[in-house]
């Protein structure tokens, strides 16, 4: 196990669940020199997460992932919102796929995982080591040092930085003495992963009863999921014997004889970290956030981390002052980790109403909202949910002028037509370098060789994109076409005849008119370093490396 440990490397990896494998991926197709690390002897082999998102499917799809996870998930399905007499009284089945992809998907952790460890060998720069344990760490202004252990065996590991994907109980954040901001949720849940099932419903199934609230989620291959809250008086010890189970199960389904296959009570937590970075160590995922199982957004905020913080840590690599850069990722992700907790404790009080005229007074409102079409909407396309934008960090607003909406918000991902008439996900065609999109009839028009020399020099693409009524024409850059029209909704509508500039992460960073893209230049020097200026070091090739023993 230790042989495969590297002496040194640009990014240690601490933690192998999701976040941790995603980082290590998205590092690994940057060349990024990264060591991942996890004390468990192979990736977790219970369920454990079991929805994904359209923004975490994004994030995968930048790591190449796409066709591979697309091929383990079930794709787009809903929840239905039952009462206690077991009548429907709302529904959300979300069917736009503003980021590319379905808004929920069904899937296995143990296979996702192991899918994402898999696709680790992909990658030269990245060694990962399983049964491992951090031991302990310091950290000066150039180094983290890390001591790492295998039985009786202890090496050490220089890391230019340090994530800390290590779950909730981090040992790295506690080391840190970085406290967790929050609650704890009082009512534990019971959760029942079926291996098989005689429910036929594509969807969740979301059980709003005061007497005792229930959820069953579907899985792949024919798998259910089911979640029962505990009432007063019910112990783990009596929630975990299977009798218990089987009397859940026979009150709400059909599954109350079918295979169990695994059986925990969870207490939820609704917590984030005081600080995400310290010198040059981050914490991500659990280690960072805490999230109620309500909106499904425990893992798929962790991955969105992942896909903020790789860039990044690949710039900083090689900038001389990074700070600002690495600073921005707590800026943004926290707010919206945040808001994500405050969506799932939101839907917790639609799923466990405290009394029986609450939960009247919620269905009737939910009824009530569906005789009008664009409340009937927002509830079913989950239009509730909050959207990926920042107010703070590595963005620069523009109050007051037509399109500033659009400024820090991730952009839609719509199938584009380019110049040959193929169709295709818009991201399909963005480097992973900071692009400059212009937004136009007329693209070619505002961008002579002399400005797309100016940016490309500075490491920016540059990219034409049409509205949907205009077909794009020949240019000395990439013209494509909005199919899917997502671009003539607000705000993104309001940014014609704009050129954005999108983050390596498809973020907007900054907008400028078409008139004046030079005015973007100040913001590009943020966002990265051009390639003459970066330090002419390679990346650590961690199938090269190997650390002696001590």
């Amino acid at each position: 196990m230790m042989a495969h440990l590297p002496d040194e490397t640009d990014v240690l990896v601490v933690g192998a669940g999701p976040t941790g494998l995603l980082l290590s991926n998205l590092l690994g197709s940057m060349g990024v020199g990264t060591t991942l690390v996890d004390r468990n002897g192979t990736t977790v082999r219970e369920p454990r997460a079991v929805s994904i998102d359209d923004e975490s499917l994004r994030a995968l799809q930048a790591a190449g992932l796409a066709d591979t996870l697309a091929a383990i998930t079930v794709k787009g399905y809903g929840s239905l919102y039952l009462g206690p007499d077991g009548r429907r009284f709302a529904e959300v089945k979300p069917h736009v796929k503003e980021y590319g992809f379905d808004k929920r998907n069904a899937f296995e952790q143990p296979v996702f995982e192991a899918t994402l460890r898999e696709a680790l060998e992909r990658h030269p720069h990245v060694a990962s080591c399983f049964g491992v344990e951090l031991e302990g760490f310091s950290q000066n202004s150039d180094y983290v040092f890390a001591e790492i252990s295998s039985g009786t065996q202890t090496r050490q590991l220089r890391a230019r930085y340090m994530v800390a994907a290590d779950g909730g109980r981090s040992m790295v954040r506690k080391a840190l003495d970085i406290p967790l901001e929050g609650s704890t949720f009082q009512e534990p849940w019971l959760i029942v992963d079926l291996q098989s099932t005689r429910n036929r419903c594509f969807h969740t199934e979301v059980f709003c009863d005061p007497r005792r609230s229930a959820i069953t989620l579907p899985g792949p291959g024919g798998i259910r999921r089911y979640e029962f809250k505990l009432n007063p008086g019910e112990s783990t010890e009596e929630a975990e014997q299977e009798s218990f189970a089987r009397r859940l199960l026979t009150e709400i389904g059909p599954d109350g004889e079918e295979p169990i296959r695994r059986q925990k009570v969870y207490t939820f937590h609704a917590r984030v970290a005081a600080r995400w970075r310290q010198g040059r160590i981050f914490l991500a995922g659990d280690a960072a956030h805490l999230t109620p199982p309500f909106a499904g957004q425990g893992m798929n905020s962790g991955l969105r981390d992942a896909h903020n913080l790789a860039w990044k840590l690949d710039e900083a690599l090689h900038m001389a002052h990074p700070d600002a850069l690495l600073d921005s990722y707590e800026a943004e992700r926290k707010p919206h980790a945040w808001s994500m907790i405050e969506l799932a404790l939101r839907m917790g009080k639609i799923m466990m109403p405290a009394s029986v005229q609450r939960g009247r007074l919620i269905r009737a409102g939910f009824r009530a909202l569906g005789l009008y079409g664009p409340a009937r909407d927002y509830f079913a396309q989950m239009k509730y949910k909050p959207k990926p934008k920042f107010s703070a960090g590595l963005i620069r607003p523009a109050p007051n002028v037509l399109g500033a909406a659009a400024i820090g918000r991730m952009i839609p991902q719509p199938v584009v037509t380019t110049l040959d008439r193929q169709q295709v996900l818009l991201d399909t065609l963005l480097p992973d370098t900071p692009v400059v999109l212009v937004f136009s009839e007329t693209p070619d028009r505002w961008v002579d060789p002399k400005i797309q020399a100016q940016l490309q020099a500075l490491g920016c693409a540059v990219i034409g994109l049409t509205p949907e009524w205009i077909n794009p024409v020949f240019a000395g850059f990439q013209m494509i076409r909005d199919h899917s029209r997502f671009f003539s909704q607000r705000p993104f509508s309001e940014c014609l005849d704009k050129a954005l500039l999108l983050r390596r992460d498809r973020y907007v960073a900054a907008i400028e008119p078409v008139q004046s893209i030079a005015g973007l230049i100040p913001m590009i020097t943020r966002l990265t370093e051009p390639s003459a200026n970066r330090q002419k070091q390679p990346p650590v090739n961690a199938a090269e490396l190997r650390l002696k023993a001590i």
